[in-house]
């Protein structure tokens, strides 16, 4: 679902995106709130939560780069293009090159991971890092940007081509249960790419833009 569906307001926000060459990696979060939510009012849960990262952190605009719903639908967070490698806030130290893709909810230890959301995060990562050549269960490295991530500011570090944010950043984001299904989310992606041997045996489905569906469609 586009900023525009979900009623971002736009005057809260700086109008420069920044950008990179590309996305080489995504890192998953979540957002920290309540689970028992109507996946109808998540458009009023992501304007609140923009405006907290707007006018409390004054981040110059949401953090993440996508949302995702237990429902399943993909919400654009940061302006600048959902098909761009606009820079965001969302792994300090590490959001030059990247792309952070925010659960909504949390996912702590016991925390069922609804299969939509998972699909979708799976999807949507397969689609960015696609868009860069990337396999998604391979390994990348990144050059730290700042001192107070796990890393010294200009140390190359090695993470998994889909991340949490607990291994650029010292956090328990996105949770214990999220974490324990990234495995599974980069096979997903993989098929949805067709590497796989299930999907180079034609049962997998090559992701697309239309697998993304920011139109809310």
């Amino acid at each position: 679902m586009s900023r525009t569906r979900w009623q971002a307001d736009e005057t809260r926000r700086d109008p420069h995106a920044h950008y990179a060459q590309g996305v080489r990696a995504v890192f998953i979060h979540h957002t920290d709130t309540p689970n028992n939510y109507d996946c109808a009012d998540v458009p009023r849960t992501l304007r609140n939560l923009y405006t907290g990262q707007t006018r409390d952190r004054r981040w110059g605009d949401f953090g993440y780069n996508f949302l995702v719903d237990k429902c399943g639908t993909i919400y654009e967070g940061r302006a600048g293009g959902a098909d761009r490698a606009v820079i965001g806030s969302h792994t300090l130290g590490f959001n030059q090159g990247t792309a952070g893709i925010a659960a909504i909810g949390t996912f702590g230890l016991g925390t069922p991971v609804p299969a939509a959301m998972e699909h979708a995060i799976a999807a949507l990562a397969a689609w960015k890092l696609g868009l860069s050549g990337i396999d998604p269960t391979s390994k990348v490295r990144l050059t730290s940007t700042n001192d107070e991530s796990r890393y010294a500011k200009g140390t190359s570090a090695e993470f998994d081509a889909i991340s949490g944010h607990r291994d650029g950043f010292a956090t328990n984001c996105p949770g214990e249960a999220l974490f324990a299904r990234l495995p599974a989310i980069r096979d997903i992606a993989a098929d949805l790419q067709g590497r796989s041997l299930r999907a180079r045996s034609g049962t997998g489905l090559p992701v697309n833009l239309r697998s993304v569906r920011l139109d809310g469609r």
